[in-house]
């Protein structure tokens, strides 16, 4: 099973990295994209703990305009709409998502990919980092954009498995409109993470943890009985070069 994290020391922890990466790399100012979930959400809350509100930048960037709870909470918010440079670059690559299924992801590959681009020209303007807001659980399972929300300056919760998350999140006291909304990286409508997946967060990270933190086999993780353990681990192999690349010589 999934190791019980201690909640307030855990926090502790986190916001010492924080405070340390700022002062070792000499900056006061970060950038954050709120999508509305729960990873950027805790990560916005731990920042707040470190910074005053006037040096987070928390920017929202839909490609359709719509109101999340976050933008009750968190009155601060730059808000951009990506949807008319999205929409160029679509009709220049030619991306056609009423014909092509696989489409799809190439059109929430260049939101992702766009939002990255907004969220550095904004820490340049600003001389700040960008925080990103990547999880263990997506890391290994290799469930982000390359170049795009993968791209960060500074990784709060990157060590922690979703459940880990949910659990913090609970801690911090973010709301449970926020905590309860099913996982989505929003990129088309009625896309979610477990629904891509195939399996669920609570199914996939005790599998993630026995066999890359404690070097299970997976033949071994099966015979514990873990639900789709084979399926969690064929999904984290799929898209393992994403952590690989890129290859190069090596002199």
């Amino acid at each position: 099973m999934l190791p019980i994290i201690a909640l307030k020391q855990e926090i502790k922890k986190i916001i010492d990295f924080i405070k340390k990466t700022l002062q070792r790399e000499k900056f006061n100012k970060v950038v954050i994209g709120l999508s509305g979930g729960v990873d950027s959400t805790v990560c916005y809350y731990l920042l707040r703990r470190v910074l005053p509100e006037k040096s987070i930048l928390a920017v929202r960037m839909n490609y359709n305009n719509k109101t999340d709870y976050i933008d009750k909470i968190i009155k601060t918010t730059c808000r951009i709409n990506i949807k008319n440079s999205v929409d160029k670059l679509k009709k220049l690559l030619q991306i056609d998502t009423e014909k092509e299924v696989s489409d799809r992801v190439r059109l929430g590959n260049l939101m992702a990919r766009t939002r990255m681009v907004i969220l550095f020209d904004l820490a340049k303007k600003n001389q700040a980092l960008v925080c990103g807001t990547e999880n263990k659980s997506e890391h290994l399972l290799g469930y982000f954009t390359r170049y795009g929300d993968q791209s960060s300056d500074i990784e709060p919760i990157v060590h922690l498995y979703k459940t880990q998350v949910f659990a913090l999140a609970h801690y911090l006291k973010i709301p449970e409109q926020i905590i309860k909304q099913t996982p989505t990286a929003g990129l088309w409508p009625g896309q979610t993470d477990e629904g891509e997946f195939g399996f669920t967060y609570k199914e996939a990270d005790p599998v993630l943890y026995l066999h890359f933190d404690q070097k299970k086999s997976l033949d071994w993780i099966k015979k514990q009985g873990f639900k789709n353990a084979e399926r969690v681990i064929r999904f984290a192999q799929k898209n393992a070069y994403k952590s690989l690349v890129p290859y190069g010589l090596l002199r």
